[in-house]
């Protein structure tokens, strides 16, 4: 059994939508056709979906565009590494797209390989093919299907190579289809997917999907509150919210629980959760406190929370005491005379003597945004670049939103957070990131010659500007890098939580 996120997701989701509305949502509810959720998938509009969020299946979707459940089976299963080392991707979406006949080795192998336009993409089909066009016996059909279920056992496939071959020979396939076939199959043996594990994974991704489109607010929700999975941080994650028009309201006492949760208006209320420091052992000591009513200012929280210096202090940096206090650095201020004991309500005769007021200046933006990544990670206010757009716009550099309206082939520039960074085994060298800004994602394709002309800025930085040509298929938008480099402002950006692939 796979412990998989996305159920935790899901039953969290449900809960929300019950809180929320008061109606039961269930999986076996989510209508099977929705047209606004497959629109959504084929736009590639999938941050935070299950299994179809990575750069590669997003680059995918726009060209298979699902429009049934079937189709997103086959999404899940092709971007494994045995359809791509078999060379079936191609091959397929020539097919699917009208660009390519669709053909079969042999006349019997079409009720095999028919739903998936004459391509193996299952490994079931594998042993169909090994029983229906080399006379394979039950018994080596299941021997090839360990075979390809074991991963990197090419060791095994290549050791029933002649007798697949041989067979397939023997009932008419030419050597070269036969060949073909096989080459295919032993692709499997770095990693393909049985046709019942995609079907399960797709259910998943779809349901993901509805929630997405329909419940954007409870969707954002309840993947925070199952963090960590996924390839995205809770940054990217509350900007797709956003973008999806979700208003994102701040952590703040007296109006946040411990997890993020929907408000009666719709807007997303970020938790507790998300602060530096508040694990296990302190959520516990949170809501026991919540549960006993409002708090009426910052000594009575640290008193009934019990929570340590630091952490209040976190809280602070973080805005959750904006109610009582002009400024987060007031807040702070006010922090510093409560210690351990005192929040224990231990107060010394010194509280009561009265101090002169202290004035502080409010922070600029930028390092308003600063402390919220570095308290939360998350910046409630608005997407990072929005405080950089006046500096991208002079360097020339294009927002991620308007990139589909530029020609192809276009000379272009891009500039944001780098969110992914992958170099798969599988791709010869060439590194893949997404960036980016307030507007949007920006996918970026860099060659192994550019990739070591530019190392360092591509491994070490958070935020770049990279210059290249644009490449536009089937309406997935590319940028194809040439120059990159680096920026930032006072370290704002540099602790924002990058999800590295090597």
């Amino acid at each position: 059994l796979l412990g998989l996120g996305m159920l935790s997701l899901l039953r969290e989701a449900f809960a929300l939508h019950k809180r929320c509305f008061g109606s039961d949502l269930a999986l076996h509810a989510i209508p099977a056709d929705d047209k606004p959720t497959y629109e959504m998938i084929g736009r590639a509009d999938t941050v935070g979906v299950f299994q179809i969020e990575s750069r590669a299946q997003q680059s995918m979707l726009p060209r298979l565009k699902p429009a049934c459940f079937y189709d997103i089976v086959m999404q899940v299963a092709i971007i494994r590494p045995g359809p791509i080392q078999g060379q079936m991707v191609h091959p397929f979406l020539r097919r699917r797209s009208g660009a390519e006949e669709v053909t079969y080795p042999h006349p019997k192998l079409k009720p095999v390989l028919e739903r998936t336009l004459g391509v193996p993409l299952f490994q079931e089909q594998g042993m169909r093919l090994a029983i229906e066009a080399a006379g394979f016996s039950p018994g080596e059909a299941d021997r090839l299907r360990r075979a390809m279920g074991h991963k990197r056992s090419r060791a095994r496939m290549e050791a029933i190579h002649a007798r697949l071959v041989d067979g397939m020979i023997a009932n008419g396939i030419e050597r070269a289809a036969a060949e073909q076939l096989f080459h295919m199959l032993e692709g499997f043996a770095d990693y393909g997917f049985p046709e019942s594990h995609a079907a399960s994974f797709a259910l998943l991704a779809y349901a993901s999907a509805y929630l997405k489109c329909h419940l954007p607010a409870v969707f954002a929700a309840a993947i925070l509150n199952v963090q960590p999975m996924g390839f995205y941080s809770t940054e990217v994650l509350v900007n797709d919210a956003r973008r999806h028009g979700v208003a994102i309201a701040p952590i703040e006492v007296n109006a946040s629980g411990y997890w993020s949760q929907v408000e009666r208006g719709g807007a997303l209320r970020l938790g507790f959760h998300l602060v530096r420091g508040l694990g296990e052992v302190r959520r516990k000591r949170l809501e026991a406190a919540i549960a006993q009513g409002t708090f009426a200012d910052v000594l009575d929280f640290a008193q009934r929370t019990q929570l340590e210096r630091e952490t209040l202090e976190n809280l602070a940096i973080a805005g959750a005491f904006t109610p009582w206090y002009a400024s987060r650095r007031e807040a702070m201020w006010a922090l510093r005379g409560i210690d351990e004991r005192e929040a224990r309500g231990e107060l010394g005769a010194l509280m009561d003597v009265e101090e002169p007021p202290v004035s502080f200046e409010s922070p600029a933006p930028k390092k308003l945004v600063a402390f919220d990544l570095w308290s939360t990670g998350v910046t409630p206010s608005g997407q990072v670049m929005e405080h950089f757009r006046e500096f991208l716009a002079a360097q020339r550099v294009v927002p991620a939103v308007k990139l589909s309206k530029l020609p192809r082939n276009s000379a272009c520039r891009v500039g944001g957070l780098v969110i992914t960074r992958q170099r798969p085994g599988t791709a010869k060298g060439f590194v893949f990131l997404t960036l980016e800004d307030e507007t949007g994602l920006v996918n970026v394709i860099v060659r192994p010659d550019v990739y070591e002309t530019y190392r360092r800025p591509i491994r070490c930085s958070s935020t770049l500007i990279i210059e290249g040509t644009l490449q536009k298929e089937a309406g997935c938008v590319d940028m194809l890098a040439k120059k990159i480099w680096s920026f930032d402002d006072e370290g704002i950006t540099r602790t924002l939580a990058i999800h590295s692939f090597q």
